[in-house]
């Protein structure tokens, strides 16, 4: 673990991926169970702050910014009670129990100045008014599916990334209106060479599984996990 102190108020922490598992966290749970990425959060400040100094005047907030070697996390310290009141704001959460800081930058790919890569999946997406097509994949592990988001470009499709049992689940859905029936069959052969089509249905990923990245999965692992 690196620490860096980038001025009075703010503090860099960079943590490989060696550095989560000797804590026992890994990226992909911190779209997991929040007080578990809150505890995770303040014993790393403990750690970089061991005599209680940064954040002894008031609340602080935290950045996190995931990359495929670990992640960065900037820690800082708010500099008036308004920000400190503010500070539980950062602790709500979303619908799927995601805090909303985490999400916010792990889905922060809406508009395209962000980042230099096309917005390819997700924003044409209709309210399900028009036909679809549904694959669902078993991936055997996350290497795989980082491995297929930099080699697939989806185009009238949307992508999501699910966990269950253990397993890592990639729901491709392809609609009518937007990809013709060659181009999901071009995009599902490719998306084959990388996981294996199950019979499992969709519904049974959203009731049972716990949904990591939604919508534009493949888009955001492409963005975040570059090789």
């Amino acid at each position: 673990m690196e620490m860096e102190r980038l001025n009075a108020n703010t503090i860099r922490v960079l943590l490989g991926n060696d550095d989560l598992a000797e804590r026992g966290i890994t990226v992909l749970d911190l779209l997991g169970n929040h007080k578990q990425i809150e505890t995770f959060f303040y014993s790393i400040l403990d750690e970089v702050d061991k005599d209680h100094s940064f954040a002894s005047e008031g609340g602080v907030t935290f950045q996190v910014m995931p990359s495929q070697s670990g992640l960065e996390l900037l820690i800082s310290r708010n500099q008036d009670d308004e920000a400190a009141d503010d500070d539980t704001d950062d602790a709500q959460t979303d619908d799927n129990g995601v805090p909303d800081f985490i999400r916010q930058q792990l889905n922060a790919l809406d508009d395209p100045a962000d980042h230099d890569e096309a917005s390819d999946e997700g924003s044409f997406i209709d309210g399900g008014q028009a036909d679809k097509t549904e694959v669902v994949l078993k991936l055997q592990n996350f290497e795989d599916f980082i491995a297929l988001a930099q080699e697939l470009r989806l185009e009238g499709a949307s992508s999501d990334l699910y966990s269950y049992n253990d397993d890592y689940y990639l729901v491709l859905t392809f609609y009518a209106n937007k990809a013709s029936s060659s181009e999901i069959a071009d995009q599902t052969a490719l998306a084959l060479e990388y996981g294996t089509k199950v019979n499992l249905s969709a519904d049974v990923l959203a009731e049972y599984g716990k949904l990591l990245m939604p919508t534009s999965a493949l888009e955001t692992g492409r963005y975040y996990f570059k090789k």
